[in-house]
């Protein structure tokens, strides 16, 4: 995300679709990053993957300036999946500064609101951390 514009006093925000990332360095990398970061696990074969497809493009919008969100495919990255302790997809972990915030794991299929309720939640803890 990167600010596009100043509309009176609201920023604008050019939306950047979830960067895919395919090795641990690189995860490391945008985990370390001073705001929270948002690791969504999933896979190509996962049915409950494909039921967040459509509504993630939104609600990256809808927290755009707040939260950066990066993907992975569980299969490309198991040891650290391992390291992690991601056993059920998808799942959804909060980071800032390279340490784990806030994670929403489960087996059962996750719903927008739960989602949306995740994101408010690690922002929340992020700030408190900040302070």
């Amino acid at each position: 995300m990167k600010p596009v514009g100043n509309a009176g006093r609201t920023i604008l925000f050019e939306v950047i679709p979830m960067e895919k990332v395919h090795n641990e360095q690189d995860f490391r990398a945008a985990v370390e990053k001073s705001e929270v970061t948002v690791a969504v696990f999933k896979t190509t074969w996962c049915k409950d993957c494909h039921y967040i497809e459509p509504f993630m493009p939104d609600l990256e919008k809808t927290y755009a300036g707040r939260i950066t969100f990066i993907e992975l495919d569980r299969d490309e990255v198991p040891d650290l999946c391992e390291e992690l302790n991601i056993l059920g997809i998808p799942s959804f972990i909060a980071f800032r500064s390279g340490q784990e915030l806030i994670r929403f794991v489960s087996k059962l299929r996750k719903t927008r609101e739960e989602i949306e309720q995740f994101l408010d939640r690690a922002i929340e803890v992020g700030n408190a951390l900040a302070k």
